[in-house]
C-alpha cells in the first residue's frame, strides 16, 4: 500500500500528569501492530531532558548548554515516524496509543527539503 504523507509523532512526556505506570508491553504490541499495519516507519525513545545538550552558534562562537532547549517541565521523550494518507489517519493511531495518557502525542507533517509548500 502507497501511503500519501509522512508524520512526525513527537511524544512529550508530563511529569505533572499522573497516568499511571507505562505498560511497555502495551507500547511494544503497539509498535507491532502499526509496523504490520504498513503505517510505523520508526520509533525511538530519547534519553532524558537532563542528558540533552543544546547547541547555538552566536556571532560566531558556539555556545553549548546542558538540557533541552525549552524552559518547560514537559520534554520531548521520544517520536514515531508514521507514513499514512492523511492527517485525520494520524490522529486515529495517536488516539490508540497509551503513551498519550502520559502527556501529548505532537503531530507535524514532514515537509521535505526543496518542497515548495
Amino acid at each position: 500500500m502507497e501511503y500519501e504523507m509522512d508524520i512526525m509523532m513527537f511524544v512529550v512526556a508530563d511529569p505533572g500528569i499522573d497516568g499511571g505506570e507505562v505498560d511497555q508491553e502495551a507500547v511494544a504490541e503497539w509498535d507491532r501492530v502499526m509496523a504490520e499495519r504498513g503505517v510505523l516507519k520508526r520509533a525511538m525513545r530519547l534519553r532524558p531532558a537532563d542528558e540533552a545538550k543544546t547547541v547555538r552558534v552566536r556571532a560566531g562562537e558556539v555556545i553549548v548548554t546542558d538540557g533541552p532547549f525549552t524552559e518547560s517541565k514537559e520534554w520531548i521523550a521520544g517520536y514515531c515516524l508514521l507514513e499514512v494518507d492523511d492527517l485525520a489517519e494520524a490522529e486515529a493511531i495517536a488516539a490508540g496509543d497509551q503513551l498519550a495518557r502520559f502527556g501529548a502525542l505532537e503531530l507535524r507533517p514532514v515537509w521535505p527539503l526543496g518542497s515548495e509548500d
